[in-house]
């Protein structure tokens, strides 16, 4: 093996038993220049001597057919054995369906099994956090409680109005046809209490503030904030996720409060300009059908709309996979899931309570 002209010379044998100690002769020689490789003087070559110039040919970039000058035996067995110009193939794996349910069993039970560790952590350390403020940031959960709750009035006050005047309406127009236009009050009270006002604030919240909790700490997540944040010794629970379950926790019943009386004051304004009740008939109605029960239930449900709505949009946040994309994925995930929930839990409190 020698260089003239920038060209690399090789003769004699290429084979398993001279291939090594040309490899690392070769090795001494990459920092010079070299353009061609002429073969014409090679008399034996096997696997390992093509394996040898295609190795060669993979470090110095070059292109086979304007590089090489070759005898007829080398390129016999070149054009044969070579692997430059071979595409690789990623080999298509065909799953079948118990691979799959088995596949899909053990993703279940470990997403179960991360779900259950998030919910224990974001538990207990909200609970350590009410009388240790240590891992959180100064002003946090006022920051978090502006976001979630006063940013978010304005919003849930409209669609509540806009709700309540479309329930009214609709059974206005078929309790007049009996006289009863008194009882609009009981179901604008009963609806809008026990139902209407907790879950349409919990679905408002779901697509705001999840889809920002859950955004929030993907993007951090991907960004390997929050393994920065580990290695500062900072739990990202307490940091990031604790002060956003306290702001939801104070800021949920003044929301579904305002979002019922709203809605009421909604179901008013057609009690008098469609059926012809007086204000204090329509109020004194709605105090007498509505009882402490109805409003702790409908309260109550709600910190659980809240705190689902957290720990769904941790949850995805905390396992996002991939970049930018990840995080759309994600976001999306834990809203549809969070509304999905929302109203399962609806459900099932509506069968215990009302069955």
């Amino acid at each position: 093996m020698e260089i003239r002209a920038r060209t690399l010379f090789l003769e004699g044998e290429l084979t398993k038993l001279t291939v090594p100690a040309l490899l690392d002769k070769f090795s001494k020689y990459l920092e010079n220049s070299i353009e061609t490789i002429d073969l014409m003087n090679v008399t034996k070559i096997d696997s390992a001597g093509i394996a040898f110039i295609d190795e060669i040919i993979s470090q110095l970039k070059f292109d086979p057919e304007k590089s090489l000058t070759m005898n007829k035996i080398v390129q016999k067995a070149y054009s044969t054995f070579t692997s430059v110009n071979i595409k690789s193939v990623s080999p298509i794996i065909r799953l079948d369906f118990f691979t799959k349910l088995g596949t899909g069993f053990f993703d279940f039970t470990k997403s179960i099994s991360n779900g259950i560790i998030l919910i224990a952590d974001i538990f207990f350390w909200s609970f350590v956090g009410i009388f240790n403020k240590k891992g959180q940031r100064k002003g946090s959960v006022i920051q978090q409680a502006l976001f979630i709750g006063v940013d978010a009035l304005g919003i849930i006050a409209l669609l509540s109005m806009i709700l309540g005047l479309i329930l009214a309406l609709q059974s206005a127009a078929q309790l007049r046809q009996f006289g009863a236009n008194i009882f609009v009050a009981d179901l604008m009270g009963i609806s809008m209490v026990t139902e209407m006002g907790p879950i349409l604030t919990a679905i408002i919240l779901a697509g705001r503030s999840g889809s920002s909790i859950a955004s929030e700490i993907a993007t951090m997540q991907v960004t390997e904030e929050i393994d920065a944040l580990k290695m500062m010794a900072i739990n990202p629970i307490r940091y990031i996720v604790v002060p956003k379950f306290h702001a939801i926790t104070i800021c949920i019943p003044l929301l579904v409060t305002a979002s019922t009386l709203i809605g009421i004051f909604g179901g008013l304004i057609i009690a008098v300009t469609y059926l012809d009740l007086s204000p204090t008939v329509f109020i004194n109605r709605i105090f007498e059908i509505l009882t402490l029960r109805d409003a702790l239930i409908g309260l109550g449900k709600s910190y659980f709309f809240a705190w689902v709505i957290v720990i769904i949009g941790s949850y995805y946040g905390f396992n996002v996979k991939g970049g930018a994309e990840g995080v759309g994925k994600v976001t999306t995930q834990a809203v549809v899931a969070s509304i999905f929930w929302v109203i399962i839990l609806d459900a099932i409190n509506s069968l215990i309570f009302y069955f």
